[in-house]
């Protein structure tokens, strides 16, 4: 692969991994400002930011916890602290 080169990730193609972690993370939804700053950094690219089912027009992180191995790099980097691991 080139230098700056980009890796997509598949879904169709990986395993379902998320039940053998141990910490799981969870989004507080009244914390999360849908800034997308989680998106990126997430090594199994797990998280996209939804519309909110309020008609809120900020949008929500969603995690898909099938796929998600637990981490925490999520948590770590999002500003107003809206991603909690939890067991």
């Amino acid at each position: 692969m080139e230098r700056g080169g980009i890796i997509k990730h598949n879904k169709d193609n990986a395993p379902k991994t998320g039940d053998w972690k141990f910490m799981k993370p969870e989004v507080d939804a009244s914390k999360c400002i849908g800034c997308g700053t989680c998106v990126n950094p997430c090594p199994e690219a797990v998280i996209e930011l939804i519309e909110r089912a309020d008609g809120n027009k900020k949008k929500l992180a969603e995690i898909d916890q099938e796929y998600c191995k637990g981490c925490g790099v999520c948590a770590a980097v999002c500003p107003v602290k809206a991603i909690s691991m939890r067991k």
